[in-house]
């Protein structure tokens, strides 16, 4: 058996939603276990992770326009940044 972590959401139904999709797996019947946190425990989510999802769609973007002569030549990819 293979055990992957993903966080999820219980809604008003009782239903659990994924935060991302489980990709790269057939579909088939699958064994769920449920952590909750405590009351005073505070799950920690990073603001700043784009999810797994997100970031393979950019990069799929990326490689497309990039094949398709897209791009931006590196001597203005600077420009309109503020560096501090």
């Amino acid at each position: 058996m293979k055990a992957v972590e993903v966080f999820g959401t219980i809604d008003e139904k009782g239903q659990l939603l994924l935060d991302r999709a489980l990709e790269d797996f057939p579909p088939s019947r699958v064994r769920v276990i449920v952590l909750f946190a405590e009351v005073a425990e505070e799950v920690e989510v990073d603001p700043d992770d784009t999810p797994i999802a997100e970031v393979k769609a950019s990069l799929r973007r990326a490689l497309k326009e990039a094949k398709a002569g897209q791009r931006i030549p590196l001597s203005e990819m600077w420009e309109g940044i503020d560096v501090e």
